[in-house]
C-alpha cells in the first residue's frame, strides 16, 4: 500500500469516488504543540477502493478532495466527526455535506455514549483492529507500509459500519434523528475559533458578574495569543490560572506576579502587562451588559427534581435504546426542572416525544416511578385515580 502523493493520481482518485453514493473518511494529525491541528494523512474509501492521500506531500493539489467534500451528491462518512471536520473548514474553508456520524448514529441505536471506533468494528464487524500505529509520529516521512495499512483500515470497515448503522436506523424509523446532530456538525460557527466567544467554556466558573467580565478579556486575549503563536492555550496560560486571575482581578504586575498559580518571572514578560490590561478593560466593563450568569438553577431547590429526572432520562435511555445523553444532558434537565418551557433540545421534536412530555408529566406529579423486578418503570396518573383510591366518607 503507498501514499497518494502525486496531483493528477488525486484527482482521477476523487473522480471515480465521486460517482459512488457514500464515502468514508478519516484524518490523522498531530495537535499536541500546535493550536491548529496538522494534517498528516487523509484516508478515503468508496464501495471498490481505498487510499491513504499524503497531505504533507510537496506541492499536491489538494482542490480535487476538497471538491468531493464539497460534492453533494455523495455522502460523507466519518466516525466521531467533529476533529476531522475542524481540519477540512480549517483547510478549505468548507464543511463537507451531506453528512454521517457512525458515533452519533451508534448513540441513536443505543450503543451507548461516544463509542470507539474500534469498539464497533468489533461488534458490527467482528473485527479487531490493530492498535500498533495507533500512537506514530503521521508527520514523519516515509511511512512505513504498516502505517499506511493501520490508517487506511480506520475508512474500510467504516464502510460496513455505516451500512449496518443506517438499516437499522431506518429500520427504526429512526434516521431523520440524526438531524438535529449533523446540522450542528455542518454548521460553520461550530468551528470558528472566535476569541470573544473563548470565555463560554468556563463561565460556570465565574462567581459574579465583576469575574465574568475579567474572565471575559483574559480568556479572548489567550485565545488570540494561542491562535497568533500556534500553540495549544496551556502554553499560553493554563486553565486554572486563568481562573485565578479573573476571580483575583490584579491591577499591577506586582499583584499578578504574588498570585500563587502564576509562573514566576511572567509578570515581568510582555504577557504580564497584557495580561494586566486585559483585567483593567474586563473592571471596565458595564455590568448591565454582561451575559447572564445562570445560577439560579441549581441554587433554587429544584436539586430533588434534577435527581428525580435523571432517574427518568436512565429509564427511557434504557427502554428505548438510546444513549442517555443523546436525550438530555444534565443542563437540559436543570433548566427543565426550573422551566416547563426552557429553551432545551429535550423539549423540541423527537426528544420530547420520547423523554420531554414525560418529564413534565413526573415534574408536575402526572407520572411517577417505581421498581419492578429491579428496574425503574413509569406508572402514569389518570383522570378519577384519586377519586377511586379515596377512603369512603
Amino acid at each position: 500500500m503507498s501514499l497518494v502523493t502525486d496531483s493528477d493520481e488525486l484527482a482521477a482518485l476523487c473522480r471515480e469516488f465521486s460517482q459512488h453514493e457514500f464515502v468514508t473518511v478519516d484524518t490523522e494529525f498531530l495537535r499536541e504543540t500546535t493550536f491548529w491541528p496538522k494534517v498528516c494523512v487523509i484516508q478515503v474509501a468508496c464501495d471498490t477502493k481505498a487510499a491513504a492521500i499524503d497531505a504533507l506531500a510537496e506541492n499536491l493539489d489538494m482542490s480535487p478532495f476538497f471538491e468531493l467534500m464539497a460534492n453533494e451528491k455523495v455522502v460523507k462518512v466519518f466516525h466521531a466527526a467533529r476533529q476531522d471536520l475542524e481540519i477540512i473548514w480549517n483547510l478549505a474553508k468548507l464543511i463537507p455535506a451531506p453528512l454521517f456520524d457512525t458515533q452519533v448514529a451508534a448513540m441513536v441505536c443505543g450503543y451507548g455514549d461516544q463509542i470507539a471506533y474500534g469498539e464497533l468494528a468489533q461488534s458490527l464487524c467482528k473485527v479487531t483492529l490493530d492498535k500498533s500505529s495507533r500512537f506514530t509520529d503521521w508527520s514523519r516521512r516515509p511511512l512505513s507500509d504498516a502505517q499506511i495499512d493501520y490508517a487506511i483500515a480506520d475508512v474500510t470497515h467504516l464502510r460496513d459500519i455505516y451500512r449496518a448503522l443506517k438499516q437499522k436506523l431506518e429500520k427504526a424509523g429512526r434516521l431523520h434523528w440524526l438531524a438535529d446532530e449533523m446540522a450542528t456538525l455542518t454548521n460553520q460557527d461550530t468551528y470558528e475559533m472566535r476569541p470573544d466567544r473563548a470565555w463560554e467554556r468556563y463561565a460556570h466558573r465565574a462567581r459574579k458578574p465583576r469575574d465574568l467580565a475579567v474572565l471575559m478579556e483574559l480568556a479572548a486575549w489567550r485565545e488570540q495569543e494561542a491562535q497568533t503563536r500556534d500553540v495549544p492555550r496551556s502554553r499560553v496560560l493554563k486553565d486554572d490560572i486563568l481562573t485565578e486571575i479573573a476571580l483575583a482581578a490584579p491591577r499591577t504586575v506586582e499583584a499578578l506576579g504574588n498570585l500563587r498559580a502564576f509562573p514566576r518571572g511572567m509578570e515581568r514578560s510582555r504577557s504580564g502587562a497584557d495580561i494586566v490590561a486585559a483585567v483593567e478593560r474586563g473592571l471596565e466593563r458595564d455590568p448591565k451588559t454582561l451575559p447572564r450568569i445562570d445560577r439560579e438553577r441549581r441554587s433554587n431547590g429544584t436539586g430533588a427534581t434534577v435527581e428525580l429526572l435523571k432517574v427518568l432520562l436512565r429509564q427511557v435511555a434504557e427502554a428505548q435504546g438510546v444513549a442517555a445523553k443523546m436525550i438530555a444532558t444534565t443542563d437540559d434537565l436543570e433548566a427543565l426542572a426550573s422551566d416547563d418551557s426552557a429553551d432545551i433540545s429535550a423539549l423540541k421534536g423527537w426528544r420530547r416525544e420520547l423523554f420531554g412530555e414525560k418529564a413534565l408529566q413526573l415534574k408536575h406529579g402526572r407520572l411517577a416511578l417505581t421498581v419492578e423486578k429491579n428496574r425503574v418503570v413509569t406508572l402514569e396518573y389518570h383522570e378519577g385515580d384519586a377519586e377511586e383510591e379515596a377512603p369512603e366518607a
